[in-house]
């Protein structure tokens, strides 16, 4: 039984200071956001594949019980739409290679233009990947949440896990600052979905700006992923905000709530002290 609980990302400035030592060079920085978070959303690698050597160095900076959940490239998903890929998928699975066990899933996300009409093309393609991998796919065309059975039946046959991306409590009021107004207009809007298909389900939780709102909204997945542990399941919970400037202490905080109810889960080691900024 273990919860991963992450960020949308590794390095962001306003970390620094805080939950990274402005030191470290930004090569170096997942070591330290691997103190705080056990887990990371691989999202550059949807805009371009990474070198061979980046990959190894995030490798050395994590330990083998971190994880990744690795975002294949838009050159597959939303470009080719996931047609004629086997150039572009061989190169990125040689890429990313280098991570070994700390792939916890290859997150197959696509764009609001795919539809339950093109959901047998995502089987067509999941029955060429390799088995090596787990998959997790995020879609975000309302109608697969208005009749989620065919998205199902094929995730099923693959054994693949759904990510549901939640922003319900995010638009649940106006935005109040320019982070938020940002995310207003470029965050799907779709229905809470917490039905887990696999052992190791994955959650993306959009909060506010405000703690409070982001504490209080997530009470729902608190729920979902106490069950989840109860069960048997292994869950990953990433914590995003429009600013994200928190997001590696309300991770934490997640991960507190929920060992609070499941004291028995394995608590995440203690960062090492940061030094502060400095003016000179």
């Amino acid at each position: 039984m273990r919860l991963h609980v992450g960020c949308a990302m590794w390095n962001l400035k306003p970390w620094l200071g805080r939950f990274v030592a402005p030191s470290l060079p930004p090569h170096e920085r997942l070591q330290a956001y691997a103190q705080w978070c056990n887990a990371v959303e691989g999202n550059t690698t949807f805009y371009a594949v990474p070198k061979r050597s980046a990959v190894e160095s995030w490798a050395r900076q994590t330990d083998p019980d971190f994880r990744f959940v690795v975002k294949l490239p838009k050159s597959i998903t939303h470009e080719r739409r996931l047609t004629d890929v086997d150039v572009e998928l061989s190169t990125f699975l040689g890429a990313i290679e280098p991570l070994g066990p700390r792939v916890h899933a290859l997150w197959i996300q696509l764009p609001g233009s795919f539809t339950p009409v093109d959901v047998e093309g995502l089987a067509g393609f999941m029955a060429r990947l390799p088995g090596s991998y787990r998959y997790a796919v995020e879609v975000r065309h309302r109608a697969f949440f208005d009749d989620p059975h065919g998205l199902e039946r094929v995730l099923a046959k693959f054994g693949a896990e759904w990510i549901p991306f939640d922003t319900t409590v995010f638009f649940q009021a106006p935005p109040t600052s320019d982070a938020e107004r940002a995310a207003w207009t470029a965050k799907p809007r779709m229905p809470r979905r917490s039905h887990a298909l696999t052992d190791r389900p994955i959650v993306r939780y959009l909060g506010r700006d405000d703690i409070s709102i982001t504490v209080g909204g997530w009470k729902p997945w608190l729920e979902a992923v106490v069950a989840w542990l109860r069960e048997g399941r292994s869950p990953t919970v990433f914590l995003h905000t429009p600013d994200n400037a928190d997001a590696p202490m309300l991770a934490r905080r997640f991960h507190d709530a929920v060992r609070a109810r499941v004291p028995e889960l394995e608590p995440l080691p203690e960062p090492a002290p940061i030094e502060p900024l400095t003016l000179f």
